[in-house]
């Protein structure tokens, strides 16, 4: 298979696969390097390279969830709280092998729009790079993600887009 018709697959294959069809197995240091390494691939006007990417593995996921799912009990009225989408919240980070903030860096230097695409392109790559690894992964952008500015420190040129979930899958 010569490299259009590869690159044509792995496009085609392209897809948000979700924590609850991960796998237990761990992501390889080797190929998450090389995910977030593609990343730094993406076009960007000026080289501002506006992506800042935050790991969270382990530990630090699991503080992750017990925030976001303390966030959404705190940021929800009573009658609108849903135990069941409490708990996914948990779920869905502690299925996933690593969760990845995605926050955009705006510049200054390019019109803000310019800046978010960079870093859409840069989870692009991310995503293909995840397809052609066997790696399931899917990008979720909830509201809980404004309230993390503290646990990611965002600064105020800074804007966090969401979270980019990995896992294994067979």
């Amino acid at each position: 298979m010569n490299k259009a018709e590869t690159l044509k697959e792995i496009i085609e294959k392209r897809r948000s696969i979700f924590p609850k069809d991960y796998s237990d197995r761990e992501i390889s240091r080797e190929i998450l390097d090389e995910i977030l390494n593609s990343a730094t691939f993406a076009p960007n006007h000026k080289r501002t390279r506006p992506w800042r990417f935050k790991i969270f593995k382990g530990e630090e996921k699991m503080k992750l969830a017990s925030e976001m799912q303390a966030i959404y009990k705190s940021t929800q009225p009573e009658q609108l709280f849903l135990e069941k989408k409490y708990n996914d919240i948990g779920f869905k980070i502690n299925k996933a092998d690593v969760v990845v903030s995605i926050v955009v860096n705006f510049s200054a230097m390019v019109p803000e729009w310019e800046e978010i695409a960079a870093t859409s392109m840069a989870v692009q790559n991310m995503y293909l790079t995840c397809t052609a690894n066997n790696i399931g992964c899917y990008w979720s952008s909830p509201k809980i993600v404004d309230h993390l500015k503290e646990s990611l420190t965002i600064g105020e040129n800074q804007k966090c887009l969401g979270l980019f979930y990995m896992g294994a899958i067979d």
